[in-house]
C-alpha cells in the first residue's frame, strides 16, 4: 500500500429515485438499500481499505451529513470528513478536495469514487485500480474505469475508446476518444454493438498535480477559486474559506469541467460487477428472486400470484401482497409507495407533488 495513495468518495447527493427509502434527511448512500447489513457508503469505504490506508481516506460530503458519515464511519478521522455548503456537481467537490490532498502530500495519486455505486467482484475492481494508480504515477494522464456494456442502457453515459498512443502495459487501457451522454435506444444499441463503447462509471484516477494542472488549463475560473484556498487548507480558516468558496463557484460536473476537454484522457476497459444503483429497477436486477421473480427485502413479506416484483420493506414490518406483477413496493419511515416498475422514472415527480402538497417532512 502506497503513502502516496489516496481516495475521494463522493457523498453529497440526495437520490430522489430512491424515495420514499432515500430522503433529503437520509439520502441513499446512508442506507443499506441492499439488505446486506453495511449502507452503501460503508461497503465503499471498506473496499477502498483494500488499496488506501485509512487517514488517506476522505469523505466528501454535505456539511449536513458530516454527524451521519462519521456515524457510519467511526475509525475515519474527522478531519478527512469535508462538508460542501451547497450541491455544485462534481468539478467543485474534486478541486477542493484536491487542492487540500495536494497541499498534504504532492506526490498524492488519488481514485476518486461515488459512495453509491454497487461493485460485485471486488478483488477485480482492485486489480484495474492497482494498474490505474501504476499508470498514473508514471504519465500525464486522467484515467477513467469504463464498464463494458451488457444492454443498450439509456440511463448511462458513454465513452468511445481508440488504441493508446503510448506502449500500454495493462492492454485493458485505451486513449478516450469521445464522452457522450445518455444517448435515446437507437444510439445506445449502436454504441454496444461497435464494440468500441464503454460505460462511464464516474470511477477517476489520477495525480493531484495532473487534476489540478488540467482544472487550471481547462477551467481557470473553477480553479482560481479553489487554488485561493491554498494558505487555508488544513488550517482552522479552512470551513470559513470553504463556505465562501462554495457560495461563488459554479455548478458543473468533472465530465464538462475538464474531461471532455483534456487531451490526455484514458479508459481502463473493466468488467467488475457494476451498477450506479441509479433506480429501483436498477436494484432489481442486483437483488435474489424467488420462484417468481420477486425481488424481496425484508424479513415477513408473503406473496401470492406476484410476479417480477420488487419490494423494499423494514424488518419489522409484516407485509402480505396478492396480484400484483412489475411492480415497486416500498415502505419506509411510515411512507408507502406502490408504483409500476415501467413508471418509475415518475418518481422524482412523486417528490415534487409530496413536497407541495404535503409538505417537507415527507422527503
Amino acid at each position: 500500500m502506497s503513502k502516496h495513495h489516496y481516495a475521494i468518495i463522493m457523498a453529497g447527493g440526495v437520490g430522489t429515485r430512491f424515495w420514499p427509502m432515500s430522503t433529503t434527511q437520509h439520502p441513499k448512500q446512508f442506507l443499506d438499500i441492499l439488505g446486506t447489513g453495511q449502507t452503501l457508503l460503508q461497503q465503499t469505504y471498506h473496499r477502498l481499505l483494500q488499496i488506501v490506508s485509512n487517514d488517506h481516506i476522505y469523505v466528501v460530503t454535505s456539511e449536513a451529513y458530516k454527524d451521519l458519515v462519521h456515524e457510519q464511519l467511526p475509525k475515519l478521522p474527522k478531519d478527512n470528513i469535508l462538508g460542501e455548503t451547497a450541491r455544485k456537481n462534481t468539478a467543485p467537490c474534486i478541486a477542493y478536495a484536491s487542492y487540500k490532498i495536494h497541499q498534504r502530500d504532492p506526490k498524492a495519486i488519488t481514485v476518486v469514487a461515488p459512495s453509491d455505486h454497487l461493485i460485485k467482484k471486488e478483488d477485480i475492481f482492485i486489480k484495474a485500480l492497482r494498474s490505474c494508480f501504476s499508470k498514473a504515477e508514471k504519465q500525464e494522464c486522467l484515467i477513467t474505469l469504463g464498464i463494458k456494456p451488457t444492454r443498450p442502457d439509456t440511463g448511462y453515459g458513454y465513452i468511445q475508446f481508440v488504441k493508446s498512443d503510448v506502449e500500454e502495459q495493462d492492454k485493458r487501457i485505451h486513449k478516450v476518444k469521445t464522452f457522450t451522454e445518455k444517448p435515446n435506444h437507437e444510439m445506445a444499441q449502436f454504441f454496444m454493438e461497435s464494440g468500441d463503447f464503454l460505460w462511464n462509471s464516474g470511477i477517476f484516477i489520477w495525480s493531484t498535480k495532473n487534476i489540478l494542472h488540467a482544472l487550471e488549463t481547462h477551467d481557470p475560473e473553477l480553479a482560481t477559486v479553489f487554488k485561493e484556498g491554498l494558505e487555508f487548507y488544513n488550517t482552522d480558516k479552512e470551513l470559513e474559506f470553504v463556505n465562501r468558496a462554495y457560495s461563488t463557484c459554479k455548478n458543473i460536473s468533472i465530465d464538462y469541467s475538464v474531461l471532455e476537454k483534456a487531451t490526455n484522457v484514458y479508459v481502463r476497459s473493466s468488467i467488475f460487477g457494476w451498477s450506479d444503483l441509479g433506480t429501483w429497477g436498477s436494484l432489481y436486477t442486483h437483488i435474489p428472486k424467488d420462484h417468481d421473480k420477486n425481488a424481496l427485502v425484508g424479513k415477513n413479506i408473503i406473496t401470492y400470484d406476484c410476479n417480477n416484483c420488487i419490494v423494499q420493506v423494514p424488518k419489522d414490518k409484516l407485509v402480505v401482497l396478492q396480484g400484483l406483477e412489475d411492480y415497486i413496493v416500498v415502505e419506509s419511515e411510515g411512507i408507502l409507495m406502490i408504483c409500476k416498475k415501467q413508471d418509475e422514472q415518475q418518481i422524482r415527480n412523486f417528490v415534487n407533488d409530496v413536497k407541495v402538497k404535503k409538505g417537507e417532512k415527507f422527503v
